[in-house]
Formats: C-alpha cells, sequence, structure tokens
C-alpha cells in the first residue's frame, strides 16, 4: 500500500549561489556528514549536493509536512552504497511523522529514485507500507 509520494525538481545552480554565498554553514545546516563527504568527492559537488536537496524535499513531501512538524533538513538522510540502489534513513522529526503514518502491523519502505540533466537534479521519494510478516 501506497502511503506518500513526493517529487522535487531543483536548478542545480541554486544550490551553487548557496554554497557560493553561505559556504559550510548552508552546507551543515542542511546535510548530514556521511551526504556532505559524499557529495564533496563527486566531480560537481553542487550538482550532488542538489540531487540529494531534491531527494530532501521529495521525502518531505512525501511525509506530508514540508519541512514543518518536526520534520527538518537534517532527519532525512540519503545513503549511496556501492553496487547498491540509494537509500533514506528517518530520523527525529521526520521518523515520527512516518511511524504515525503506519497502521498497525506494518513496516514502511521507502523507495527514492534520484537523476540529473544539468542545470537540474530531481528526485521522487515512495513511502509504501507492508505488513510486518512479508520481512519475516
Amino acid at each position: 500500500m501506497i502511503l506518500g509520494t513526493g517529487i522535487d525538481l531543483i536548478d542545480i545552480r541554486r544550490i551553487q549561489e548557496s554554497m557560493n554565498r553561505f559556504g559550510a554553514r548552508f552546507i551543515q545546516r542542511v546535510f548530514c556528514p556521511n551526504e556532505i563527504a559524499f557529495c564533496q568527492k563527486r566531480p560537481d559537488p553542487a550538482a550532488a549536493f542538489a540531487r540529494h536537496y531534491a531527494v530532501k524535499e521529495a521525502a518531505c513531501k512525501a511525509l506530508g509536512t514540508g519541512m514543518r512538524h518536526g520534520v527538518a533538513w537534517r532527519g532525512i538522510e540519503l545513503f549511496r552504497e556501492p553496487g547498491r540502489k540509494p537509500y533514506l534513513r528517518l530520523n527525529g522529526g521526520a521518523q515520527v511523522r512516518l511511524d504515525g503514518l503506519m497502521p498497525e502491523g506494518y513496516q514502511p519502505v521507502l523507495h527514492v529514485s534520484i537523476s540529473d540533466e544539468p542545470p537540474y537534479a530531481t528526485a521522487i521519494v515512495i513511502i509504501e507500507c507492508r505488513p510486518i510478516d512479508v520481512f519475516s
């Protein structure tokens, strides 16, 4: 069962402008340490940060809250491991919101897809709930 979907499109140049204007203050306010390390190693860090930003925006839309009701930038964290599709981990208010969406006896599955075509980056997040016995 699908509980929420969110999509976001961002201009990579907008993220580059924020990085130029606010530097580390912007990056540390929005992104988690593992995301910062990942993005800074990429050939185009601004594009990488833009993709992560789009994921965070799409996730808060899928949660149905936007960046309010306790949902914060760093409460939505994107992970990428070699050979695996990207995945999300929520914490704080974002996790509380996700838990509140789950019907009893169900567990969340978060799907994420990311793409870019400079100067734009886009992401979609789908929140699915599956019966807990599916995971046994």
